[in-house]
């Protein structure tokens, strides 16, 4: 057996922030929205993340969801090609409202910063030399 691919299936309590934000960073929508759901293509191999509203969710999911503005569910790597180009990013986020919860730091041998989206899904924008 093997699986062809993966994606992410996240939640979203208002799907026009969840565009705006996602566009305003420079990501394409993957197909048009829904009343229920947005999705986003990430990276060259185009990793797709569906951002579905709390209702669709709790249903696919057979229950509660867990509150990613207080709790951590997953955070999600996104690589930079520089430490210039993480530094850019990290203005970025600043710059359409988003919620910077660790500042560019070195770790082991890349450079990196922490970020949250308006629904608190976490990500960081990571140089990794060689990667």
């Amino acid at each position: 057996m093997k699986t062809k691919m993966i994606w992410a299936n996240l939640v979203s309590h208002d799907l026009q922030k969840t565009i705006q934000f996602y566009t305003d960073l420079g990501f394409k929508q993957n197909g048009k929205e829904t009343d229920e759901l947005v999705s986003f293509a990430f990276g060259d191999n185009n990793f797709i993340i569906n951002f579905f509203i709390e209702k669709r969710l709790e249903n696919a999911v057979k229950g509660k969801l867990t509150n990613t503005k207080n709790d951590n569910e997953i955070i999600f790597s996104l690589s930079a090609a520089s430490r210039e180009e993480v530094d850019l990013w990290y203005d970025k986020v600043k710059e359409i409202g988003g919620t910077i919860f660790s500042e560019p730091e070195n770790f082991e041998v890349g450079y990196t910063f922490g970020f949250a989206d308006p629904d608190g899904h976490k990500f960081n924008f990571l140089y990794w030399p060689g990667m």
